[in-house]
């Protein structure tokens, strides 16, 4: 008995949307014709897509870039040109799924963009947070108000990443009196896109936070995440995976803990930050669509998914670049 068939599309439909594991809906659409069918029909795939990252909500349409071969619908045939539409939307989220649920994660920065503020310009800028060596860090201007936030914000490695935590190491004041740590009390994160397409981050040294904000389209924003008052690497997982469509991340530094004992002010420092996730490039992109928000979502069919963490010689490679020129950075990292 096909029980698919004997319980209807209502009954039949929640028991397949209790299926967590894309490849379990695979081989449900292996079963027969019917199935598959059935399957394709109703977006299952495209459903867990969704379930499992609610950003995907935002998407207009699927484009499969480099198709070898493609079928041509009959002439006055509607009903073949959305079957044609279901079929691909069931490759390309059925792809999609698998590789967001890939074993391998690595560090996704690619580069640092800005800094809400900077004190001693360049020396302590926002581009030593990428390396591994805590001698050299970012610090903010000081403040006398102790509420007073700051914010990092970084490109990703691509436009499309899947992000799962977020490791931010204070700086420790060696030099100073009591090595004193200045920390934040908090960090909250942002996930988004750059309002232009050209040069990100391009002038944006110059602004203030939250001035620098508005260059930025936020649809991502975490919880409050507490901050402990130590110089050790600490660890924030977000809650779920998070889906990054346009490859910006924030981070937003909240209260203020150090004072300066020479100037009375209080900073906030940090030695290092680093983003946890995945690449999904380059077998997807996204093209977003202004100023409604939503996004094309791309499948280069010629291109693989690279399941692989960045080996070390690409990490000092970005290194290098990013450092511009600072010669004893460079020797401390490798």
């Amino acid at each position: 008995m096909d029980f698919l068939d004997r319980l209807g599309i209502d009954l039949s439909s929640k028991i397949l949307m209790n299926l967590e594991d894309p490849s379990d809906i695979v081989r449900v659409s292996s079963v027969s014709r019917s199935w598959r069918h059935f399957v394709i029909a109703n977006g299952f795939v495209q459903q867990l897509c969704l379930r499992m990252f609610p950003q995907l909500s935002r998407v207009s349409r699927v484009i499969e870039l480099n198709k070898c071969t493609v079928i041509e619908p009959a002439v006055g045939s509607s009903h073949s040109a959305e079957l044609e539409t279901l079929e691909k939307d069931h490759r390309v989220y059925n792809f999609l799924a698998r590789v967001c649920t890939s074993s391998h994660v690595y560090g996704c920065i690619q580069r640092a963009i800005c800094a809400s503020s900077t004190d001693s310009y360049p020396g302590k800028r926002v581009e030593n947070t990428l390396s591994a060596c805590r001698a050299f860090y970012w610090s903010s201007k000081g403040q006398s108000n102790p509420a007073m936030p700051e914010a990092l914000t970084y490109e990703l490695v691509s436009k499309f990443c899947i992000i799962t935590e977020i490791n931010i190491c204070p700086f420790e004041a060696y030099f100073q009196l009591g090595s004193p740590i200045y920390s934040a009390k908090s960090v909250r994160f942002r996930l988004g896109y750059s309002k232009t397409s050209n040069d990100v981050g391009k002038g944006l040294l110059a602004h203030s936070y939250p001035s620098a904000d508005d260059k930025f389209i936020w649809t991502y924003t975490s919880q409050e995440f507490p901050m402990a008052q130590k110089s050790d690497t600490q660890k924030f997982k977000l809650p779920e995976p998070v889906l990054c469509v346009g490859g910006i991340l924030q981070i937003e530094l909240l209260g203020r803990v150090q004072r300066n004992k020479a100037d009375g002010l209080f900073y906030i420092c940090m030695a290092y930050v680093q983003v946890v996730g995945r690449s999904l490039s380059p077998a997807f992109g996204v093209e977003i669509l202004e100023p409604s928000g939503k996004f094309v979502l791309l499948q280069n069919k010629l291109e693989k998914f690279h399941d692989q963490p960045i080996d070390a010689i690409e990490t000092i490679a970005r290194f290098v670049q990013s450092s511009a020129g600072d010669l004893w950075q460079i020797v401390n990292r490798l």
